[in-house]
């Protein structure tokens, strides 16, 4: 049974930081790439930051310099530091794991709100 549960949400000031976790198990962790995404209340779920199966990585323009996604294959966990952190990076975020035959999984999110 596949699961992606995220971890490490909350209530931060801005200029804060937090660390989102992701828990992945279920699959084949070393082969598939790792992705973190979020969504605003009436918005879409917008891609944040992207891990893949060798540690090469990727970033939305809105978070480069202030976010680095990591994974622990070991632990097969996918890890999400925010630093800096702006109202505007309020929202619910999404844990993805994509691999093998366009498999695509989605966790059920951790709640990210940045305000004084």
């Amino acid at each position: 049974q596949v699961q992606l549960v995220e971890s490490g949400g909350g209530l931060v000031q801005p200029g804060g930081s937090l660390t989102l976790s992701c828990a992945a198990s279920g699959f084949t962790f070393t082969r598939y790439a790792m992705s973190w995404y979020r969504q605003s209340p009436g918005k879409g779920r917008d891609l944040v930051a992207r891990i893949n199966a060798f540690g090469g990585v990727s970033y939305a323009d809105s978070v480069k310099g202030r976010f680095t996604i990591y994974r622990d294959f070991a632990k097969t966990v996918v890890y999400l530091q925010m630093n800096s952190l702006k109202p505007e990076d309020t929202a619910m975020y999404f844990c993805n794991a994509n691999g093998p035959n366009s498999r695509d999984y989605w966790g059920q999110g951790t709640q990210v709100t940045v305000s004084s």
